[in-house]
């Protein structure tokens, strides 16, 4: 997890966020990694999508899916647009929901977001041997959808 900490945040432009009890998050976030693109850092909090995340805990009543209370269990989260998610997953996030019998607990696999699938978010438990590859591509092109993002918002 450090190393996936360390890659994000060396990036160009990305405003890294590791939730405690000084940044304001409620306490159910803190320990939970969020990755922007704001070069400046001067973007207003409720303007901020972060491109990725990374989750270290289960959020009781709504995200327990992946079983994050597993020890040393965390989910990379990366947002990779509606064109992407269907190619690396074989269907459309609008049509996430009728997807049966997803294990969203499995390691190192490219999984869709438990909750999060239908705004084109993709996850992945523990990357490891196995993903890593497409875990760096995707983070790339994520933080590259992120700079065009804010280009066209601050133009």
């Amino acid at each position: 997890m450090d190393d996936l900490i360390a890659l994000i945040s060396s990036l160009p432009g990305v405003d890294p966020l590791t939730a405690d009890a000084t940044s304001g998050a409620p306490e159910i976030a803190w320990g939970d990694s969020f990755f922007y693109y704001d070069p400046d850092r001067d973007q207003p909090a409720d303007r901020r999508m972060p491109f990725a995340t990374i989750v270290t805990k289960d959020y009781p009543g709504f995200d327990t899916e992946s079983r994050l209370d597993r020890p040393g269990v965390f989910r990379l989260n990366i947002s990779v647009g509606r064109d992407a998610f269907a190619r690396l997953l074989g269907y459309p996030p609008a049509a996430h929901a009728e997807q049966p019998g997803i294990d969203y607990a499995v390691l190192d696999r490219l999984l869709p977001h438990p909750v999060y699938a239908v705004q084109s978010w993709v996850s992945v438990l523990n990357p490891g041997p196995d993903t890593a590859e497409l875990v760096r591509s995707l983070l790339t092109e994520a933080h590259a959808r992120a700079m065009r993002r804010h280009r066209t918002t601050t133009v």
